[in-house]
C-alpha cells in the first residue's frame, strides 16, 4: 500500500529514476540540528553567562591586574563620563550613572577582559540629535533623559533580542573602511561642535552640519570669553603631557610603565588643576543673578538619583521610531569592531552573539538607573588592555571609583569649567579619526572601499551622521552585489609543473591568458584537447550570476568550435528566424573541433541555487544544440552535498543517455513548455512534437557518443584502502580538475601538439 502511494506520489510530481540516485536529504539536516537537544539546550544556557567560566580560576595575579587596570580606568572614565553627557544635551550626573552600569553589569556577560564599556562620543551625538528631533516635533512634551532613557530601553532590547537570536553575523555585512569613515566624519562633527564650548562662543546651533558649526565657529572668534584660557590651556597640557611621556618612555625604557601611567592620569590632573583654578577665580565673581563669568558644571546630584523603573511612554517610542535604526547600529557596530579589534591583538576570539548580549542587558539595566545607552568605548579599552588588565572582573574596580565620585566628590564638581570638559572631549575623540597611513592602506587594499570610506566621511560632515552610516552601509551592501552579480570566471588551459629535485610532475590549470600581476606571463599554457572546455567560476552560482555564466560559456563554445550540423542546405521554411541561413566562415571552420565536453571547476562554489541549476540546463541545451550532438558535463571538486543534490536534480553527473533538452526546472508557468515552446523547439523526445526535418531540434545521440556510454572515460580514483573516493552513482563528478579534464578528453583523439607541457 505504501509503495503504490509512493509511486503515486512521484508520478505527480514528475520524479524521475535519477532520484533514485543517493544524495543528502532535509531529514538529514533536521537530524544534524535537532541531535541532543538537551545537551545543545544546557550549552546555550550556560554560554549566556561566561563568568562561569572562568571565575572560578581567579586568583591574586589575576586580581592584581585587574586592580590596577579598574582604578586607572575609573579616574578617566569619571571626567569623560560627564563630559560626553554634555554632548549628549544631558546633565552630567547621567554620564557618570551609565559609566556604573556599564562597568559594572558587563562583567558578568563579557567575552573579552579588554573591553569597557559606558558613554562614548559618537553615541552621545546621536543621543543630543534624537533629542533635538524628538523636541522639534514634539516640543516641551519629554524631557531629554527621558528621551534618552527610552533610546537606552528600546535600543537595548533590539540588541539583546539580535545576541539571543545568534544573528551577530549580520555585523559582518558592514567592513571596516565603512566603519572607519563613519567614525572618522562622527569624530570630526564632535570636534566641530565642541569648539564653541572650549572658546566659550554662543549664539549658534553646535549641533548643526560639521561644515557649518566650523564656519559659525570662525565667524565668532571674535566673541571668545574667558572660557578659551581654561579650554585652550587644557587641550595643550593633555597634548602637551602624552607628548612628554611618550618621549620620556622612549629614552628610559626602564621606566616606560611609570611614564605610561603619568600619561593615563593626564584627564584627571587637567580636570583637577583647573578646577582649582576655577574655583579660585569664580568663587568671588557671581553675578546678582546667580551667574559666574565662566561657564561651570554647578550642582552635581549626589547618589543615584533617579533609580526606579523607567518610565517608557509608548507615544515618546513613536515619535523616535525613525531614529532607532541608526542608534542601534551605531550601539553594536562600533562594540563589536572594538572587541575584535583587541581580541584579535591579545590572542583570543570573542562571540559576537554574546557581546551583543552584553550590549543589550547592559542598557536594559541601565535604564532602571537612569543612564542612557552606553557601549564599548576605543580609548578606554585601550586604556584597560595597556594597564595590564587580566580578566573582565576589572569592570567591578571601575564601577568602585564611579561610586566613589557619585557619592564624594560631587561638591567638587560644582566649580569644573565646561571648556575643560570640553579640551577631554576633543583630546579623546581626535584619536577616533584615521591616520593618513590607515587611509592610505585602504587605497593599497581596495581602491572601491577607499571611494565609500570618503563617501561615508564627506556625507557625515555635510549632512548628519544618520546619513554618514546609511551612506556607508548602502554602499558596502552595492559593493556586495556588483562582486556577487559580476564575479571573474576564467577559461583554464594546461601547464605541468616538474619537479627536479624528487623527478615527479603534476598538472596545474590556469587561465589561458595568464595575468601578469599573478604569474608569469610568458608562460605557454596549453588549451585542454580538442572539443574539451573546461571553465572555472569564481563565485557561488546564484540567480544573480547565472545568466553571466550562460552567456561565456556559450558564446566561448560558439567562437572555439564549429557548428555540428551544416545549416546551409536547409530550406528557409525549416531554418529558425533567427538564422542567416548559411554558416559563417568561423562557424565552418573545420579546423575547430566540435564539443565534447564542458568541464566546469566548481572549488570555489559554495552554493547552488534553482536559477544556478535552470542556468546550468540552458547552457547544456544551448551547446549541444550547436554541436547537434550530447555534450558531458563534468563537475571538479563539488564542496557541498547540497550542491551535488541540486546538480543530479537538474540530471548532471549521473551520465544517462538522454540529452534532457528543453527541462525546465524552474518554469515560469505550470505548463511552461507546452504553451510557450514552438513546434521547432519542442521537446525531441515526446513524439507528438517531433519533427523529422527540424534541423536543430533533432538532436541524436549518434552510437557511441560521449553520453551515450562513460566507459572509458571516467577514470576511478582510489583511496590507500582501495575504496573509490566519489561515489559510483555519479561518474560525472570528480574530485579534482586534474582528474575530470582527464575524465573529458578520454573520448577525444589528443592532437600531438596538444600533449607537450610546459615547465615552470
Amino acid at each position: 500500500m505504501f509503495s503504490q502511494v509512493k509511486k503515486t506520489c512521484k508520478r505527480i510530481v514528475g520524479s524521475s529514476d535519477e532520484e533514485d540516485v543517493p544524495v543528502i536529504s532535509t531529514r538529514d539536516w533536521a537530524e544534524k540540528l535537532t541531535h541532543d537537544p538537551l545537551q545543545r539546550t544546557i550549552s546555550y544556557v550556560t554560554s549566556l553567562f561566561p563568568i562561569f567560566g572562568w571565575i572560578s580560576r581567579y586568583n591574586l595575579g589575576w586580581a592584581s591586574g585587574d586592580l590596577i587596570a579598574g582604578l586607572t580606568v575609573g579616574i578617566v572614565l569619571v571626567p569623560q563620563s560627564m563630559s560626553y553627557a554634555q554632548i549628549a544635551t544631558l546633565p552630567p550626573e547621567y554620564g557618570l550613572y551609565s559609566s556604573f552600569v556599564g562597568v559594572l553589569v558587563y562583567c558578568f556577560f563579557a567575552t573579552s577582559k579588554d573591553v569597557s564599556i559606558g558613554p562614548v562620543a559618537v553615541m552621545s551625538l546621536t543621543v543630543a540629535q534624537i533629542i533635538k528631533h524628538v523636541n522639534e516635533s514634539h516640543p516641551g512634551e519629554w524631557s531629554g533623559p527621558q528621551i534618552a532613557t527610552t533610546v537606552a530601553f528600546v535600543c537595548g532590547f533590539i540588541v539583546l533580542g539580535i545576541g539571543l537570536l545568534h544573528l551577530g553575523w549580520l555585523v559582518e555585512f558592514i567592513p571596516a573602511p565603512a566603519v572607519s569613515g563613519f567614525m572618522t566624519g562622527s569624530a570630526l562633527n564632535i570636534v566641530s561642535g565642541q569648539l564653541p564650548g572650549l572658546m566659550g562662543i554662543s549664539g549658534f546651533d553646535t549641533r548643526a552640519a560639521t561644515y557649518e558649526v566650523f564656519i559659525n565657529t570662525l565667524k565668532g572668534l571674535p566673541r571668545t570669553k574667558v572660557d578659551a584660557a581654561f579650554g585652550i590651556t587644557g587641550l595643550v597640557s593633555l597634548y602637551f603631557i602624552r607628548w612628554a611621556c611618550d618621549r620620556l618612555s622612549r629614552r628610559y625604557p626602564s621606566r616606560a610603565r611609570l611614564f605610561f601611567f603619568f600619561g593615563v592620569f593626564r584627564n584627571a590632573f587637567v580636570i583637577v588643576v583647573l578646577t582649582i583654578a576655577s574655583w579660585l577665580y569664580t568663587r568671588h565673581r557671581r553675578s546678582p543673578d546667580g551667574k559666574y563669568p565662566i561657564k561651570i558644571l554647578q550642582n552635581v546630584p549626589r547618589g543615584f538619583m533617579h533609580l526606579g523603573q523607567p518610565d517608557i511612554d509608548p507615544e515618546l517610542i513613536k515619535a523616535l521610531a525613525g531614529e532607532l535604526p541608526v542608534a542601534t547600529i551605531i550601539l553594536f557596530l562600533e562594540h563589536i569592531a572594538i572587541s575584535k579589534s583587541f581580541g584579535r591583538v591579545n590572542g583570543y576570539k570573542i562571540d559576537p552573539n554574546q557581546e551583543l548580549i552584553a550590549i543589550g542587558v547592559t542598557n536594559t539595566i541601565g535604564t532602571l538607573f537612569g543612564a542612557y545607552p552606553a557601549t564599548g568605548s576605543f580609548s578606554r579599552s585601550a586604556l584597560q588592555s595597556k594597564s595590564g588588565v587580566r580578566s573582565p572582573a576589572s569592570g567591578l574596580f571601575s564601577a568602585i571609583v564611579v561610586i566613589v565620585a557619585l557619592y564624594g566628590l560631587t561638591p567638587a564638581f560644582f566649580w569644573i569649567p565646561t571648556a575643560a570638559l570640553s579640551a577631554v572631549i576633543i583630546h579623546a575623540v581626535a584619536d577616533l579619526v584615521a591616520s593618513p597611513r590607515q587611509v592610505y592602506s585602504f587605497w593599497r587594499v581596495s581602491p572601491v572601499e577607499f571611494v565609500i570610506w570618503v563617501a561615508s566621511v564627506l556625507v557625515t560632515v555635510f549632512a548628519t551622521i544618520e546619513d554618514g552610516i546609511y551612506t556607508s552601509i548602502a554602499a558596502s551592501l552595492a559593493l556586495l552585489l556588483i562582486r556577487l552579480a559580476r564575479p571573474r570566471g576564467h577559461f583554464l588551459g594546461r601547464v605541468t609543473l616538474h619537479n627536479t629535485n624528487e623527478s615527479t610532475s603534476r598538472d596545474v590549470y590556469i587561465p589561458l591568458t595568464p595575468n601578469k600581476f599573478l604569474m608569469n606571463p610568458h608562460v605557454k599554457v596549453f588549451p585542454p584537447s580538442p572539443g574539451v572546455v573546461v571553465y572555472r567560476f569564481e563565485e557561488s552560482f546564484l540567480y544573480p550570476n547565472s545568466s553571466l555564466v550562460n552567456d561565456a560559456i556559450v558564446d566561448y563554445v560558439k567562437a572555439h568550435t564549429r557548428r555540428g550540423k551544416d545549416m546551409a542546405g536547409v530550406k528557409s521554411g525549416d531554418r529558425p528566424w533567427n538564422d542567416p541561413g548559411k554558416n559563417s566562415e568561423e562557424d565552418s571552420d573545420e579546423r575547430k573541433p566540435i564539443l565534447h565536453a564542458v568541464v566546469l571547476d566548481f572549488s570555489a562554489v559554495s552554493h547552488i541555487d534553482t536559477t544556478g541549476v535552470q542556468a546550468l540546463i540552458d547552457t547544456r541545451t544551448e551547446v549541444e544544440r550547436w554541436a547537434d550532438r550530447p555534450v558531458e558535463f563534468h563537475f571538479a571538486t563539488i564542496l557541498s552535498p547540497w550542491i551535488r543534490r541540486a546538480l543530479i536534480a537538474g540530471g548532471f553527473g549521473v551520465g544517462n543517455l538522454s540529452t534532457h533538452a528543453h527541462e525546465e526546472i524552474a518554469p515560469v508557468t505550470r505548463y511552461h513548455d507546452q504553451y510557450i515552446a514552438d513546434p521547432q523547439h519542442a521537446d525531441p523526445t515526446k513524439d507528438s512534437h517531433d519533427r523529422p526535418d527540424d534541423p536543430e531540434a533533432q538532436v541524436g545521440t549518434p552510437e557511441g557518443s560521449a553520453r551515450a556510454s562513460s566507459e572509458g572515460t571516467i577514470q576511478e580514483v582510489f583511496t590507500g584502502a582501495g575504496a573509490p573516493m566519489m561515489l559510483p552513482s555519479t561518474p560525472f563528478f570528480h574530485l579534482d580538475l586534474p582528474t575530470a579534464v582527464r575524465a573529458a578528453e578520454g573520448g577525444v583523439t589528443r592532437a600531438p601538439s596538444i600533449m607537450e607541457t610546459g615547465k615552470d
